[in-house]
């Protein structure tokens, strides 16, 4: 399946050449109307556009998330695109990660839809139904997935279910995060219908119903997360439960397993492992993938003998892992998490994550590494069911307990059981059992810890450039050149310029 995201069919072409502002993009199934749809093949094809807009949810998920977090205390070498992220600052909506994830997503959309569209209209020329549910099902989750992204980021966001002419896309408004999550809970519970459990061969990677079933699990505990008072991605709704009925599916199923040595999660000869419950596949050397070297500084390549290494051209800046965490990882004691996931030998004042980093496996150049990103794994269902539990979804203390001293025990720390884990202890745990997979800045949102947690922290590492983290900054600002397609239709996210 890596080619689906490495190399793009003639119909994404098509797709993203009508403009790079996804609501000005007409519809694929209009531009090819009478050349394209023959046949089944077609029809995966227009899927797999679907898929390709994932290649890019790993630096969304590192530069809006893992760096917006209490993971890393990063240090700039001039006017970084990044710094005000990193800083809350109300004037990022031009910045081009704000940007660049706003208008990728809604590429995914876009395909998406198209997909959809297709197969509702001209699908009668697949001639084997499972085929043709499938590839529902992928488009469906596809979409979920990209407006989850979006929700999370910008709140309410444009809702757009079909095709549409750049004039039809340029007058809808922005929804209630309300109206969007229904769209998401509905295409993932259509998706867990029409998915099949597992792939072979080729198709390894695709969606699958598991994967729709812990993604929707996700939706309802972070929908039902705290408001902070804005238009951001948690509703007060208490869907614990629910969240808590998906993950117990999900670990009934026997089609993932903890995997006892933690480094072969990441191994590149080892990808689609039973941890993955789903990721962003990249193809072998020479159609890799940038995000192992992101937050990474450029002079460790170079201290190893790699020129043309780098890829974000973000120069001599520092992405040391925060002290606090640091302190963290040693509270437990020889944490091998903090081994693999941390470089701490380079240089006595910087610290990285190099999680993702084998140099052996390095391709071509410093953007050409053939790893997949994980989206989603057994491990992260295990904790999320804790959490879940531990806000009155159901379950026991007892498994709460079992589940914390496993992962614990996993990474080398479990000799002593902890008993009464409560949230504070499990968001730690999440913190060192995920740091660099994008996970820390949405997870401290859930649980209503984003403003305390990162005040409290800037305070202790005494982080000057950074002020007061206030609750609008929950969500990015919507970008400012949407604002401008037709003023008025938007307004700017409370807090931002």
């Amino acid at each position: 399946m890596r080619s689906i995201i490495s190399i793009l069919s003639i119909f994404t072409l098509i797709a993203f050449s009508a403009c790079d502002k996804e609501l000005d993009q007409q519809p694929v199934s209009n531009v090819t109307e009478g050349n394209f749809y023959k046949n089944s093949n077609d029809f995966v094809q227009a899927v797999n556009g679907s898929y390709a807009q994932l290649k890019n949810y790993p630096l969304q998920a590192l530069w809006l998330g893992e760096l917006r977090s209490d993971n890393l205390n990063v240090l700039n070498a001039g006017n970084r695109d990044w710094q005000g992220i990193r800083d809350f600052l109300p004037t990022i909506s031009t910045v081009g990660f704000v940007v660049n994830s706003w208008n990728n997503n809604f590429n995914g959309i876009f395909n998406a839809n198209s997909a959809i569209s297709a197969i509702d209209e001209k699908g009668s020329v697949i001639t084997d139904a499972a085929l043709r549910s499938r590839l529902t099902g992928e488009a469906h989750f596809l979409r979920a997935f990209y407006y989850f992204q979006l929700v999370r980021l910008y709140g309410k966001v444009p809702l757009i279910e079909k095709p549409m002419t750049a004039s039809e896309a340029a007058s809808v408004p922005r929804s209630p995060v309300a109206d969007v999550y229904d769209l998401i809970i509905k295409d993932l519970q259509f998706a867990a219908l029409n998915l099949p459990p597992s792939y072979t061969g080729a198709n390894v990677g695709r969606a699958t119903s598991w994967a729709a079933k812990g993604l929707l699990g996700l939706v309802y505990l972070t929908k039902s997360g705290p408001t902070y008072g804005v238009d951001g991605p948690g509703l007060n709704s208490n869907e614990y439960d629910k969240a808590l009925k998906l993950f117990n599916e999900v670990i009934d199923s026997k089609q993932f397993e903890f995997l006892s040595d933690y480094a072969s999660i990441f191994s590149y000869t080892n990808e689609n492992n039973k941890e993955v419950i789903f990721d962003v596949q990249f193809m072998s050397s020479g159609n890799g993938t940038n995000f192992p070297n992101q937050l990474v500084p450029v002079p460790y390549f170079t201290s190893i003998g790699l020129s043309n290494a780098y890829g974000n051209g973000f120069g001599a800046s520092n992405f040391s892992i925060s002290r606090d965490l640091i302190s963290s990882y040693a509270a437990g004691g020889n944490d091998i998490r903090r081994t693999f996931n941390i470089n701490s030998t380079y240089n006595a004042n910087s610290t990285f994550i190099k999680k993702y980093l084998d140099v052996s496996k390095r391709g071509v150049n410093g953007t050409d590494w053939p790893i997949n990103f994980i989206v989603l794994r057994y491990t992260d269902i295990l904790l999320m069911k804790a959490e879940a539990i531990l806000h009155g979804g159901g379950g026991t203390q007892a498994e709460v307990d079992e589940i914390v001293n496993r992962v614990r025990t996993r990474a080398g720390i479990g000799s002593i059981p902890l008993t009464n884990v409560n949230l504070n202890t499990l968001m730690e745990e999440r913190r060192k059992e995920f740091l660099g997979e994008g996970l820390r800045w949405n997870d401290l949102i859930r649980e209503g810890l984003a403003v305390t947690t990162l005040n409290s922290w800037i305070a202790k590492e005494q982080i000057t450039t950074i002020k007061t983290v206030v609750p609008d900054y929950i969500i990015y600002p919507i970008p400012s050149g949407e604002l401008f397609i037709k003023p008025g239709l938007y307004e700017q996210n409370k807090g931002y310029n």
